[in-house]
């Protein structure tokens, strides 16, 4: 058997020939604060999404198609947020680092389809956008809920197909190889890199993956803003200019923040001669987890009708525990 040795790890004893597990880190660095990481990221990470479920829910007022989008928009990062979570908190909070090969598999699948509809959410909301300023009249009778429900199921259908074969194909391989993953969850480059086999099948349904959906997405969402410039720029009213640009603000912050980390790791990893890997796996972290804290942030500042509702649901809350203490 093999021995691996980690810091602030017991060793593992596993069999090279077919290891039953892989092995998961935390933040390299950053190992004595995993605690004080965990708790409030978990907390931002739920609450606030849910808090924005349940707002747009309660008030029928907002079951309009921005707020549904981003109801979509909400559902894709709660869903990250139940797909990470666990492993994170097992290795940050109880130092337990073994998960299962089936386990991994499972749980990438359900992280990389998050992570892939979360593109194709920011995407549909973009070209929402465009319809919505460049034709106002006919918006109403285009954006009708159950063309809203048949793109949320495309969504789904979209991340989850592309995903199944790309599971299939790390399922096959075989892992001899005993070495520790790169974070406290699942992700497919990284799993891939553990295989003891031609891994050039799986490497290019990964480039694959890569560019017919996050590249392709930030590519039309792009040309949407183009379009939507372009009709602003005709519009002869200063201010119905500012109107239209500033239902915009909050979709772009957002899209910005999903687009740039990964823009930025990329661009790391290719042109830097001498890349620290530590500063590689804290760009990923903060990818798939600040993402999801800022966005349900970003729309509670920028969005009046749903600023308004949570700060009404905080002064209630207030109000209650001041009666509950009398």
């Amino acid at each position: 058997p093999t021995t691996l040795p980690l810091q602030g790890v017991r060793s593992f004893n596993l069999t090279p020939s077919d290891p039953s597990m892989f092995i998961l880190m935390g933040i390299p660095g950053l190992e004595v604060a995993h605690v004080w990481i965990s708790i409030p990221f978990s907390m931002f990470y739920i609450i606030g999404n849910s808090l924005i479920l349940f707002v747009i829910k309660t008030q029928k007022n907002l079951h309009q198609p921005m707020y549904l989008f981003l109801s979509m928009l909400s559902v894709t990062d709660l869903g990250l947020s139940v797909s990470t979570l666990p492993t994170m908190l097992s290795v940050f909070l109880f130092n337990t680092r073994e998960i299962g090969i089936d386990v991994c598999l499972t749980q990438l699948f359900f992280i990389q389809t998050f992570l892939f509809m979360e593109s194709s959410v920011l995407l549909a909301m973009a070209f929402d956008r465009f319809v919505a300023i460049h034709h106002p009249l006919r918006y109403a009778s285009t954006s009708t809920s159950a063309r809203i429900g048949n793109i949320g199921l495309a969504i789904i259908i979209r991340g989850a197909g592309l995903h199944i074969p790309a599971v299939i194909l790390l399922k096959r391989l075989p892992y001899g190889r005993i070495q520790p993953l790169s974070y406290s969850y699942c992700l497919y480059p990284d799993v891939m890199k553990m295989a003891c086999a031609d891994i050039t099948p799986s490497s290019f349904y990964g480039l694959f993956i890569v560019f017919s959906s996050l590249g392709l997405d930030s590519v039309l969402i792009t040309l949407s803003y183009i379009m939507i410039l372009q009709t602003v720029l005709s519009i002869t009213s200063w201010q119905e200019r500012l109107k239209a640009l500033n239902t915009c603000v909050s979709h772009i912050c957002v899209t910005l923040l999903f687009y740039i980390l990964p823009i930025s790791l990329s661009l790391i990893q290719r042109f830097k001669k001498k890349t620290l890997h530590q500063s590689e796996i804290l760009l990923s972290y903060l990818h798939l987890f600040l993402t999801p804290v800022l966005n349900p942030i970003v729309y509670s500042i920028k969005t009046k009708e749903i600023r308004k509702r949570i700060m009404k649901i905080f002064q209630n809350y207030s109000t209650n525990r001041l009666q509950w203490g009398r």
